[in-house]
C-alpha cells in the first residue's frame, strides 16, 4: 500500500470515528482525544490532517451529507417510471438516515450553529436536489406551480423522514411498531398520488 493510500485510509478512519462519536455523544462531548483513541491514531495525527476540531467535524459532516447528494442521481434514471424513481430515491435517502438517526436529528436541531457543510448541503438542495424532485413531481402530477410543488416536496419529506427519525423512540419507548420504509412509501404514494 502506498503512503497516499495509508494517509487516505487513516483520514477515513478518523472521519468515521468522528461521525460515530457524534452519533453516540453529541457534538459538544466529542474531543480530539476521544476521536484519536477511537480511530487508533493520536492527537498529533488528527491535528496534522484536520488542523482543528471544528475543521474535522465540518469535514466529517461534509462526507456524511455528501452521501445524501448521491441519492439524487436516482431521480435522473429515466429508464424507470417517475413514481418508481421517487420511491427509490426516498428509500435510499432513508437508508442513510437510518444509519445515523441521532446524528441527523442533531444536525437539524443545531439551529444557529451551522457548519459550512450544512450550508453547502442547503445550497445543493436549493439549486439541484429540489429541482430534480420537482421535475419528477411535474412528470407525475402535471403540476406547474413552483410553490405548490415545493409544498408537496416538504410534505413528502416530512411524511417519510419523520417516522425514520422517530423509529427507535417509537418502537422502544412507546412500543409502537413502525412499518417498513417501503410500506410507508407505498401507502403514502397510493393516497397522495391517487387520482379521483
Amino acid at each position: 500500500m502506498s503512503q497516499v493510500d495509508k494517509n487516505n485510509e487513516t483520514k477515513a478512519k478518523i472521519l468515521q470515528s468522528t461521525l460515530d462519536l457524534i452519533k453516540m455523544e453529541g457534538f459538544e462531548s466529542v474531543t480530539v482525544r476521544k476521536i484519536a483513541a477511537d480511530s487508533g491514531t493520536n492527537v498529533a495525527l488528527v491535528n496534522y490532517y484536520f488542523g482543528s476540531k471544528d475543521k474535522l467535524i465540518n469535514e466529517a459532516l461534509s462526507a456524511f451529507l455528501g452521501s445524501f447528494t448521491a441519492t439524487f442521481d436516482i431521480l435522473a434514471n429515466t429508464s424507470l417510471l417517475p413514481q418508481e424513481r421517487l420511491k427509490q430515491f426516498f428509500m435510499s435517502y432513508v437508508q442513510i438516515i437510518q444509519q445515523y438517526p441521532e446524528l441527523v436529528s442533531r444536525i437539524f436541531s443545531l439551529g444557529g450553529a451551522v457548519f459550512t457543510s450544512q450550508y453547502e448541503y442547503g445550497q445543493f438542495l436549493k439549486s439541484i436536489g429540489f429541482v430534480k424532485i420537482e421535475g419528477v413531481l411535474k412528470e407525475m402530477t402535471h403540476e406547474e406551480n413552483h410553490e405548490v410543488l415545493m409544498m408537496m416536496i416538504m410534505q413528502l419529506f416530512g411524511a417519510i423522514f419523520l417516522p425514520a427519525l422517530l423509529k427507535s423512540i417509537l418502537s422502544t419507548g412507546a412500543g409502537i411498531e413502525v412499518a417498513s420504509v417501503e410500506q410507508q412509501i407505498d401507502l403514502l404514494f397510493a393516497r397522495y398520488f391517487h387520482e379521483n
